[in-house]
């Protein structure tokens, strides 16, 4: 059996027996979402948790003052962002904005696989809450809001860290890196829904990581794997043989206004908005 096959025959293997090593939710992330679900808790104290992850409260700052929270006055201080973002919202961003501690590794060949892993998901993810906002614009009465796309766009593709992590243990599988994305392509979904499951978060979440890849799963309602597939297509994770006829599907489901939008100063200037959140 090659070596290829052999990592994939152990990895099918993990997963079907419940014993594949999974990532757990960085510690501030659990953190923050233990007070949020504390009804008691006020936005002090919420400050409070933050404030323990220097690099997390710095980010939350950045979110507050970007053109998604309107950033009418610049605030300065941890407190007045938690403010502006309000406690609501507070839980799935803040999740959202630890999930890059997830992407790192000591093995300098994983490490720079998992960056680079990383930088697309970042890609995709400004290209969903991007358009999320203009969609919001004129859907007043959805179900759909930018704290969920923010988590679910920096969470899709969390089932590529589990196989990078075994594939560390068998190197020469990366002399073959057709083969590490074919394991990926085939594997990742399972492997994300079990992340999302084991870190209990709503169904919504785990859908995205299950199905964002799968040509099959095709909701009726516009969801957010919509705009995650949107963004995965632009950025070209999502691999389609004529990109126009596969966004021309999301114009007509209403995800999309039009074509024009992506080369419409406002989209990229939201775009360059978003993607400095991150930065």
């Amino acid at each position: 059996m090659s070596t290829e096959n052999a990592l994939l025959t152990i990895l099918v293997d993990r997963i079907n027996n419940d014993t594949l090593v999974l990532p757990t939710l960085p510690e501030v992330a659990i953190k923050v979402r233990q007070a949020a679900d504390n009804p008691d808790v006020n936005l002090m104290q919420m400050s409070d948790v933050i404030a323990q992850d220097p690099a997390l409260s710095a980010r939350m700052i950045k979110v507050a003052n970007s053109a998604i929270m309107g950033r009418a006055v610049k605030v300065s201080n941890l407190q007045q962002a938690v403010t502006r973002i309000g406690l609501r919202q507070i839980k799935n961003i803040a999740t959202a904005m630890a999930m890059e501690q997830l992407f790192v590794s000591n093995n300098e060949l994983i490490k720079g696989y998992m960056g680079k892993a990383w930088q697309k998901t970042l890609t995709v993810a400004s290209h969903s809450i991007s358009l999320m906002e203009f969609y919001l614009q004129n859907q007043k009465h959805t179900s759909l809001n930018r704290d969920s796309i923010t988590l679910a766009a920096l969470v899709y593709n969390i089932g590529v860290l589990p196989i990078l992590t075994e594939a560390e243990r068998h190197p020469e599988v990366f002399a073959n890196p057709s083969f590490l994305a074919h394991a990926i392509q085939k594997l990742s979904g399972k492997i994300g829904s079990s992340i999302m499951t084991a870190w209990e978060f709503p169904k919504e979440f785990v859908d995205v990581a299950q199905s964002w890849a799968d040509p099959t799963y095709k909701p009726s309602q516009v969801s957010y794997v919509d705009f995650i597939r949107v963004g995965a297509i632009l950025e070209g994770t999502l691999q389609v043989s004529d990109k126009s006829a596969a966004l021309q599907t999301y114009i007509d489901k209403g995800v999309i206004p039009s074509m024009q939008l992506f080369s419409s100063d406002e989209y990229n200037d939201m775009l360059a908005d978003v993607k400095d959140m991150f930065s």
